[in-house]
């Protein structure tokens, strides 16, 4: 199978009623790089059920631990450095981003110790001062897609 692909994908940005965000660091990194919750869009899956799936499977967030508030109006799309590109993820992704409130306790987020070992909550600016460096350009499109809904919620 070639790698000349780009994998359809979903990414959460997920505040809390303090409107911090949610960021997981990556376990196995060395840079101490930290992200959102983001995943694959299954065969035959919706976007919005892919969004809850990765969220539990990530971060043990179950469907009514969150309540989706809005998501970006297009699908955008980031290529991944070529050493990070793979069968699985091809050259990378396009993603359909979500805006969602916690509704649980911020302990209730349990990263999966498989690819995530940590979360923390942070300001939107932080978000982007954290990430990976071939990450930022796409977080700083959506931060900026819901800053809005960031100040109202």
């Amino acid at each position: 199978m070639s790698d000349a692909f780009f994998r359809a994908g979903v990414g959460a940005v997920v505040v809390d009623k303090s409107r911090h965000v949610l960021v997981l660091k990556r376990k196995g990194v060395v840079d101490n790089s930290w992200q959102l919750p983001q995943g694959g869009i299954g065969e035959n899956e919706k976007p919005v059920d892919a969004l809850y799936r990765e969220l539990s499977e990530e971060t043990g967030l179950a469907r009514g631990n969150v309540e989706v508030i809005t998501q970006a109006g297009e699908w955008w799309a980031y290529e991944l450095p070529e050493k990070y590109r793979n069968a699985k993820v091809g050259w990378g992704q396009v993603q359909r981003w979500f805006l969602c409130r916690l509704l649980a306790p911020r302990d209730a987020v349990r990263p999966d110790q498989i690819e995530f070992i940590d979360a923390d909550w942070v300001t939107p600016d932080q978000v982007l001062t954290r990430a990976v460096e071939f990450r930022v350009p796409i977080y700083r499109r959506v931060i900026s897609e819901f800053t809005a809904y960031l100040k109202a919620v």
